[in-house]
């Protein structure tokens, strides 16, 4: 066997292997995946004898409320799912019920989206909406499942929650810290009475601030973010590969030993009947 023949051999049993690799590498960049925020320290870590640094994003703490229904919960209780936030209070006439309004159009777009699908994995059963009154000293059990009934919001995977006002507020400005990247008016240290959705992921690290009242660019993003978040994979806990790679690995040397002593057979043929 010629030397060109045998570098063309090697290439077709390469590209196989290099396209798969090529086209896992392009889909996870080709989608657009919401950054984390709110770093909050970079450790050094040293692994197999090299040094690295590896970053810690904020987490946001767990707290627990009562919802419309009257049930304490809590965030923690809330299981791989992505989470969209916000602010309000039953008495607002500004921008509350724009607000409620475009959360319900998210939910509702979720819900539409997953009518054929029968597993829990799937649509509404993987984002959590909660909203958070600003105004807790009315803001009574009573007093949100009528709102949230005004607005036909679905008990089921939407929670309107009351509680400590120290509790909100510091949940809000310590651990959501939504006075933080504001593009727009800045938000009173005293009252978060904001326009702003917050996205949390399924381990509770920030993951977007998104303009609630912008249904023409924000909330379209947000409904992105919030499908890609669906599909991520855990970091912690990745996915079974689709294949062994031992005996992928085992497999590709079989097949490379056939086509290789294949290959010297024809030549050799080839060769005898030229000579």
């Amino acid at each position: 066997m010629n030397k060109k023949a045998l570098i063309a051999i090697l290439v077709a049993l390469f590209i196989p292997l290099i396209g798969y690799f090529a086209l896992k590498v392009a889909s996870r960049t080709a989608i657009d995946i919401p950054p984390r925020y709110l770093l909050d320290s970079v450790v050094t870590k040293i692994s197999n004898g090299k040094v690295y640094n590896d970053s810690v994003w904020h987490t946001v703490k767990n707290i627990r409320l009562v919802n419309q229904l009257g049930d304490t919960v809590s965030l923690y209780d809330i299981k791989n799912k992505a989470i969209v936030m916000d602010f309000f209070f039953t008495s607002c006439g500004s921008i509350c019920p724009t607000l409620t309004r475009n959360m319900r159009t998210l939910q509702a777009s979720f819900e539409k989206g997953s009518k054929n699908v029968t597993t829990d994995a799937d649509g509404p059963n993987r984002v959590q909406f909660i909203s958070l009154t600003i105004d807790p000293e009315h803001d009574n059990p009573v007093r949100l499942k009528s709102y949230a009934d005004r607005y036909g919001a679905n008990d089921d995977n939407w929670w309107f929650l009351t509680g400590n006002k120290d509790s909100i507020y510091n949940f809000i400005y310590q651990e959501l810290k939504v006075d933080k990247y504001s593009d727009t008016i800045p938000i009173s240290p005293e009252f978060p009475h904001t326009g702003r959705f917050v996205l949390l992921d399924r381990d509770y690290p920030i993951r977007g601030y998104y303009n609630g009242l912008d249904t023409v660019e924000a909330l379209p993003k947000l409904a992105h973010d919030i499908g890609v978040l669906m599909v991520e994979k855990d970091p912690e806990h990745p996915a079974a590969l689709p294949f062994d790679p031992l005996e992928m690995g085992v497999m590709f040397v079989i097949a490379a030993v056939i086509v290789l002593i294949l290959a010297r057979i024809i030549f050799s043929k080839k060769k005898s009947k030229t000579a």
